[in-house]
């Protein structure tokens, strides 16, 4: 986990506060650099990492891939390449295979992001102590013991997201690379959809599908009213947690309104159904919602990756 200390501050331009008796960044400082820490909370420095070739390695629960943005190719200026996971042995073998097949991983890059799809235990930042979260998760999640314990401040939703990483795939990823910088696969989409939340006066329900898990979120005042991640694939499920939060935050079927996006199961099933109980139930067209950005052009590509490439972290 990395530890920020008195010694070695984030100078943030907008947000910056005091907690603990430390110093957390949760804002937009552009990248400054003191000491020997280097602010990761900006979207724009991310893309200005990316820009310094850095790889993007993408760990689902049952799935694999690696992606980087290439400036040197104006027809498809990111490289996406899925990786076929082998079943019957843990991630990090199947990662130390890639690095033996795969062509992306054998080109040299000095920095590696982790989206990491796992478990998310959400702390209000003013609440947050770096001291504690390990203890936090464990006790929240008990079978996490032999995960590595990381966290992302999300700013712009006064939110801290602690998660866990495995601890040998850890150990993969950093015998290659010497910048190793995991983020949660839902920040980039949090982000977003948080943002796009203020279109309108309504109140919106999200859900994200994919890695055959539903994730249903909603937004109010600069913070999470509702975050919560269910495990289903199939579509009759779908609707029943959708409409069982949606019934539970109280929002108005006439008024407000629901937008899923991802790798919906049985879509127009589900959209039809959807609209039997809410007047204004969306889907997310990804090319439309992004203005054709090179990264919706992808097959294949996962809404949390188009939109990390798309709008940065």
């Amino acid at each position: 986990m990395t530890r920020i200390t008195r010694n070695f501050l984030y100078l943030c331009t907008r947000y910056a506060d005091y907690y603990q008796g430390n110093k957390y960044c949760i804002g937009h400082c552009g990248g400054r650099t003191i000491g020997r820490l280097h602010c990761q909370c900006d979207g724009r420095k991310l893309r200005e990492d990316m820009n310094n070739k850095t790889l993007t390695i993408r760990v689902g629960k049952n799935t694999l891939s690696f992606s980087m943005i290439d400036n040197a190719n104006g027809q498809q200026p990111i490289v996406y390449e899925p990786y076929v996971v082998k079943s019957g042995i843990s991630m990090a073998a199947n990662l130390r295979e890639a690095f033996k097949t795969s062509d992306l991983l054998a080109e040299e890059h000095r920095r590696a992001r982790v989206m990491v799809d796992s478990k998310v235990l959400m702390v209000p930042v003013e609440q947050f102590q770096e001291g504690n979260a390990s203890t936090l998760y464990h006790h929240s999640f008990p079978k996490s013991e032999q995960q590595s314990i990381v966290y992302n401040v999300l700013p712009d939703l006064n939110a801290v997201a602690i998660f866990s990483v495995n601890k040998d795939l850890m150990t993969v990823i950093n015998d290659h690379y010497a910048d190793v910088r995991p983020i949660h696969l839902m920040a980039p989409v949090w982000r977003y959809l948080h943002q796009r939340s203020f279109t309108g006066h309504r109140s919106k329900l999200y859900g994200y599908f994919h890695d055959r898990q539903l994730d249903i979120f909603s937004f109010q005042q600069h913070r999470f009213k509702f975050c919560n991640a269910f495990d289903t694939s199939r579509a009759h499920d779908s609707l029943y947690f959708l409409l069982y939060v949606w019934k539970q935050l109280n929002l108005q079927p006439q008024h407000d309104e629901m937008h899923i996006v991802g790798d919906i199961p049985d879509r127009d099933w589900l959209t039809q159904e959807l609209r039997k109980y809410l007047q204004k139930a969306y889907v997310i067209n990804p090319t439309a919602e992004f203005n054709r950005a090179p990264a919706t052009q992808i097959q294949g590509m996962p809404f949390d990756l188009m939109t990390l490439f798309t709008k940065g972290r």
